[in-house]
């Protein structure tokens, strides 16, 4: 597959190749296309769409599949910015969800 080719794929399922995606996304969108464009709710003509679609869903899927992906603890919360805020204020008794006593 050639990077263009996973460009069209991309565009096809109207994904942008600066877009943040994850397997689950990809997979709805998937889903929504086929129901768009299967033959069984729009004839004989839609068979060639149906391909398109699935052929498009095969490409971006081998590339999303074949990626390396890092577990690595910055990595982890650079994808989790709720994590690292939960990490960084955990102790705080105002951001941590802590009580604060009341002085006498």
């Amino acid at each position: 597959m050639t990077y263009e080719e996973l460009l069209q794929a991309l565009h096809l399922f109207g994904f942008h190749e600066s877009d943040q995606l994850t397997i689950r996304r990809i997979k709805e969108r998937h889903r929504t296309l086929l129901k768009n464009v299967h033959p069984d709710l729009h004839g004989d003509a839609a068979t060639g769409q149906t391909r398109a679609v699935n052929e498009a869903a095969r490409q971006i899927m081998d590339y999303v599949n074949s990626y390396r992906f890092s577990f690595n603890q910055e990595e982890f919360y650079r994808q989790r910015p709720d994590e690292y805020l939960r990490r960084q204020f955990a102790a705080d008794p105002i951001w941590g969800g802590g009580s604060i006593r009341e002085k006498n």
